[in-house]
């Protein structure tokens, strides 16, 4: 992490994931880059509607007041291709929500990744897929977020729900299952039982989750993280020494062997769910908000299209 940012959590999140900016993104596609700026501007004093990144940061920037007086242990980052002059819109927004959001790179256009790294940033969530795909090429933790179909009884406490292969761990036994599967999945799983899997994109984010949760009492914190995963016995042993290995601790474990994915996320009380697999996203959107990791042979193209047969 660059000098300057301590061992802080730091959280970049897209002004379009952050805020409703539909009405205005309309007017973008259909009129262009100068219509656009235009209204932006006549309307920098009207406060945009929430977008679905916007209680996950107020979630996360309230961790801070758990440690009143002391150097913020959260920073969220805003990134976004508007211009600085539109933006003005965005941080009027962000002031009237009472986020403390300071640092922003406002891109004119341009894909903000660039900067993810520069920020040191442990997790990117946007609504524009291709800035996401090359922020994970870049060794960082992103998702496309997409939106909850449901809602969510709002409470102070905050639930990351994570899949497992090609998520938290690598696509390497994803792959078999693609190619081979689900009987030789198995029995490598169960052959591999005490070699740890190798580390996925949302690694370095699950430990760096687990560093600010050991700053508080067990079961007082208020961060909880589960993994959601579709593995069922034997292939559960290898993840459940994975995580030992990596001397990472997750609150909740479910190992579903194939069941839907949203109504235990909606039990959880999910405020995030991160998956790999664009069906999985579909079922649990419909309960909580999603962000859709485009990683691992499930995201390639010949995978993609059988999916979708």
């Amino acid at each position: 992490m660059p000098a300057g940012y301590g061992n802080k959590l730091v959280v970049a999140i897209s002004s379009r994931a952050l805020f409703n900016l539909d009405d205005s993104h309309e007017i973008y596609t259909k009129e262009g880059l100068k219509a656009y700026s235009e209204y932006q501007i006549d309307n920098e004093d009207v406060v945009l509607k929430p977008g679905d990144a916007l209680p996950i940061a107020q979630k996360l920037l309230g961790i801070n007041a758990h440690f009143p007086g002391e150097p913020p242990r959260v920073e969220v980052i805003l990134l976004s291709r508007n211009s600085a002059d539109t933006g003005l819109r965005v941080f009027n927004s962000i002031e009237h929500y009472g986020l403390n959001i300071t640092r922003a790179a406002f891109c004119g256009g341009e894909s903000p990744y660039r900067y993810v790294s520069a920020f040191g940033c442990h997790l990117f969530l946007s609504t524009h897929a291709e800035d996401v795909r090359h922020a994970l090429e870049n060794g960082v933790a992103a998702a496309t977020l997409i939106a909850s179909k449901g809602s969510r009884e709002q409470d102070d406490g905050l639930r990351f729900a994570f899949d497992g292969d090609a998520v938290l761990f690598s696509d390497e036994a994803e792959q078999v299952y693609k190619h081979k599967g689900l009987e030789e999945f198995a029995r490598s799983e169960k052959a591999s039982a005490k070699t740890p899997l190798s580390g996925g994109p949302f690694k370095a984010f699950l430990a760096a989750l687990q560093g600010l949760q050991s700053e508080f009492a067990d079961g007082d914190g208020p961060i909880r993280t589960a993994l959601v995963t579709a593995r069922s016995a034997p292939a559960h042993e290898r993840v459940i020494r994975t995580l030992r290995a990596w001397d990472i601790r997750l609150d909740e474990s479910l190992f579903l062997g194939g069941l839907d994915k949203g109504a235990f996320l909606k039990a959880y009380g999910a405020d995030v769910f991160f998956d790999d697999q664009v069906q999985h996203c579909d079922s649990a959107r419909e309960h909580v908000a999603t962000g859709h990791v485009p990683h691992g042979i499930a995201n390639h193209s010949k995978h993609l299209a059988e999916d979708a047969d």
